[in-house]
């Protein structure tokens, strides 16, 4: 996916002046490869210090999107930035983070594949100085954790509840009870378990009502989880439960978490005969441009976008901040405990993106241009 094709957000004129930036290139990376070095000094000078950000994956054009914004606002912050991709495994990643440790770096920027699993590795970075900065899904179990930015998670959770509810109503408004399933995400992403509570705060009295189904049984996000957000598992998990529940009623509703998934999803209704008028409503996250293509063609029915261009601009400010001796801004200062310590956090807010504010959300804001959301390629 060629990032440069979206106006990223650089950090505001008083921070630019205040820092001395210089305006750089952005390197996009490539997908498809298990990492990506992105050691370099760009335009910049590199005169901040050497910045290690660690993303969980290529396989999701989103953690791209991530990457290459957090990157390129660092690298006009004047800092050196070696960015890497972990491929979804977790001794990678760890070692990833090791290399940047030994590599001298002094802030990292960490979107964490198991939240639970980088004990030691943010020990040897406290020990050496080094502040971290938890990206987007929260690291657990650590004290060593300086500072957190995200998007409110749970209110991205009751948004996609909401948009499965609203859909409903509008598509199938005869129908009472709905059958509806879930799809949650892995349980080793603290993500997945707000984004399932905020959307059960809203389902939940749906089906204890009874206006509302879930045929399967299934109402646990153990037992709704897709570990690693796995399309294919997505699709096989959705293939199976209409097998087995299916046989004599019609699907209405999926709650998805994420639009990988939600494709998955997609597929297997399909490939059941499930078309028109009276497709199930399916939810999304991301705002990924298969997706949005999707949502434009009436097929999937919402997404959550989350504006990362956003949510590096705040990377990039708690970086800059920490390595000052500074506190970041923060604007939530008690709901994300990690299990260890309460992390100081700034959340974002997010937009669910229906077909009717498709090309208000997404191609005005400049996120993806009416070409792509068309076409459905990046």
């Amino acid at each position: 996916m060629n990032i440069n094709r979206r106006g990223f957000i650089s950090l505001g004129a008083a921070s630019v002046a205040a820092l001395g930036l210089a305006a750089c290139g952005n390197d996009a990376t490539t997908p498809g490869t298990e990492t990506s070095t992105g050691a370099t000094n760009g335009g910049g000078s590199g005169a901040g210090g050497k910045v290690g950000v660690s993303m969980p994956t290529q396989t999701s054009e989103r953690w791209i999107a991530d990457g290459d914004a957090v990157k390129s606002q660092l690298e006009e912050a004047g800092f050196e930035v070696d960015l890497q991709f972990a491929n979804d495994d977790i001794p990678t990643q760890s070692q990833q983070v090791d290399q940047m440790i030994t590599q001298g770096v002094k802030v990292l920027i960490i979107a964490a594949i198991d939240g639970t699993a980088l004990a030691p590795q943010l020990d040897a970075a406290a020990a050496a100085g080094i502040k971290v900065i938890s990206y987007d899904r929260l690291i657990r179990d650590s004290e060593n954790v300086d500072f957190y930015v995200s998007f409110d998670n749970f209110k991205v959770g009751v948004a996609q509840g909401q948009s499965l509810i609203d859909g409903l109503a509008e598509r199938f408004s005869s129908e009472n009870p709905a059958n509806i399933e879930l799809f949650a995400g892995s349980l080793d992403d603290n993500n997945a378990h707000f984004f399932f509570n905020g959307a059960m705060s809203v389902l939940q009295p749906k089906i204890d009502s009874g206006e509302f189904v879930v045929p399967s049984g299934q109402t646990t996000i153990e037992q709704a989880t897709i570990l690693r957000w796995q399309q294919e598992a997505a699709q096989k998990r959705m293939e199976d439960l209409l097998t087995a529940n299916y046989g004599d009623k019609k699907l209405h509703g999926a709650l998805s978490a994420y639009d990988g998934l939600s494709r998955g999803i997609i597929t297997a209704l399909e490939n059941n005969g499930y078309s028109g008028e009276t497709f199930p409503i399916v939810t999304g996250q991301d705002a990924e441009i298969a997706s949005v293509k999707l949502i434009n063609d009436g097929i999937q029915y919402s997404t959550i976008f989350k504006d990362t261009r956003l949510l590096a601009e705040q990377a990039v400010k708690a970086a800059v901040a920490l390595l000052e001796g500074n506190e970041p801004e923060a604007n939530d200062t008690e709901t994300y405990d990690n299990g260890v310590k309460v992390v100081p956090s700034y959340l974002l807010d997010v937009t669910t993106v229906t077909k009717d504010n498709v090309t208000e959300a997404l191609v005005d804001t400049g996120y993806w241009t009416q070409e792509q959301v068309d076409s459905g390629v990046a």
